[in-house]
């Protein structure tokens, strides 16, 4: 078999986990950006709303017109697994199609050029993979699946039930990037505040930051998609305590009426909810994200100004707008009292103008602080300036820095080094920064 791979992961970060798995599993290709002249080509695909759908179908389709002659096209992930059949029968100018279960026998498919569904789930345990995007900081998951049930989410009826990774299997991937040079990790699941609870114990995430921190190397880390319900104030005060986890609390509550919350099967209303953001709030430090839904099915006007009036008001410092899809298996498919599209439009237009409102106060709060960063490289915007991120941050999620000046006494700086820096000013929507010295 030819040898030059040209790979192609959307979606999530935990999609990018298993991409990156394939890529351990194939490091007898060479990798190529040009897709025409590679002899495999993988797609990665996310299967969870229409938008990402549509995307993962335009994406397969253009590479497939692109492409040379007897190269190996390959459609995995997500939307495979959730229309399998549909996309066997519609789709035949892919070769190969695989869903979420076979990322560690990619290399076996290539062999066999035949398509394979398996049962389960893959969960990452020991699999080697080739960390992309970085070379300090790496995305871990924690598990497979969700046991929440969502009205609007599609996701447990292709990846099942709650699926937890062994402590010491993550523990073990950690040492191991650590000793390749990796200090910064996010920490990531469809709920990650559920962790272990499968395997019957209920505080996983504190666990796991206990074992986290007894790795020497690791400098920095956050948890990713807390879920109200399953999101204790022990496990806040954990992550508050720790010297190695930051104070960056992501979690996507959906909307903050009452009756909404209860549509959506959240779990939890807006009193509990709220009490759980203002300890976030409150702690030192802390750096708040969350997500909307706006246009689930029965959503009134008023129960939209009511979310839109908090979104506003209550501080976040990042805040992600999803207008509602109308998904099969879902129990919102069948609810009565749908929204109409150019409703959900408008709407959330109107919340995506309040979260750039509350990035822009949240990224002005930051003029004139202190706070360490990461030089990542140069700037697209101008050759004299360096594009870095808060520490804390999530990267390619929360935002850029611009590195403009360093102090008399600084050193040369240096890429994917820490350094201790001051913000000084406001581009747009991009802070600068100048850096005095690089931390231990």
């Amino acid at each position: 078999m030819s040898n030059k791979l040209h790979i192609v992961s959307l979606g999530c970060t935990k999609n990018l986990v298993d991409t990156e798995v394939m890529m351990g599993k194939l490091q007898n290709f060479e990798l190529t950006d040009n897709n025409e002249e590679a002899d495999v080509i993988i797609v990665n695909t996310c299967g969870f709303i229409d938008a990402a759908k549509e995307e993962s179908l335009n994406t397969v389709l253009s590479l497939h017109e692109a492409r040379k002659e007897d190269s190996l096209l390959v459609m995995a992930g997500c939307l495979s697994e959730r229309y399998q059949d549909q996309m066997m029968e519609q789709i035949p100018e892919v070769d190969i199609f695989t869903g979420v279960g076979d990322y560690d026998k990619i290399d076996e498919l290539l062999v066999e050029k035949k398509s394979r569904f398996s049962d389960e789930v893959f969960l990452i345990d020991g699999a080697e993979r080739i960390v992309t995007g970085s070379t300090y900081h790496a995305y871990i998951k924690l598990s497979e699946g969700c046991n929440q049930s969502c009205s609007f989410c599609a996701i447990p009826s292709f990846k099942g039930k709650l699926n937890s990774r062994d402590l010491d299997s993550i523990a073990k991937e950690v040492e191991g990037l650590v000793k390749k040079g990796y200090y910064d990790f996010s920490f990531v699941s469809q709920d990650s505040s559920s962790y272990l609870r499968d395997k019957k114990v209920k505080d996983g995430l504190s666990l796991l930051i206990q074992r986290i921190e007894l790795i020497e190397g690791v400098k920095s880390a956050r948890i990713l998609y807390l879920y109200p319900s399953t999101t204790s104030m022990a496990l806040l005060k954990n992550i508050a305590k720790s010297e190695v986890f930051h104070n960056y609390f992501d979690m996507p509550i959906q909307h903050i009426n009452d009756d909404m919350l209860r549509l959506m099967k959240r779990g939890f209303g807006k009193d509990k909810t709220i009490e759980l953001l203002n300890f976030m709030r409150s702690l030192p430090n802390s750096f708040v994200r969350t997500s909307f839904i706006v246009g689930h099915p029965n959503e009134t006007q008023e129960m939209f100004d009511e979310m839109c009036e908090f979104a506003s008001s209550f501080g976040f410092d990042r805040i992600n707008v999803f207008s509602y899809s109308d998904e099969e298996t879902t129990p919102a498919y069948d609810y009565e009292m749908k929204i109409d599209a150019e409703v959900i439009s408008e709407r959330a237009q109107t919340l995506g103008d309040i979260a750039r409102e509350c990035t822009l106060k949240s990224l002005n709060a930051d003029i004139g602080q202190e706070c360490e960063l990461v030089i990542d490289g140069e700037s697209d915007e101008h050759e004299f300036l360096l594009s870095a991120r808060k520490l804390i941050w999530a990267p390619d999620i929360d935002g850029e820095i611009y590195v403009n000046d360093r102090t008399n006494d600084a050193q040369e700086l240096e890429f994917f080094t820490i350094y201790k820096t001051k913000i000084t000013d406001i581009v747009g929507d991009i802070l600068t920064a100048t850096v005095d010295n690089a931390t231990s």
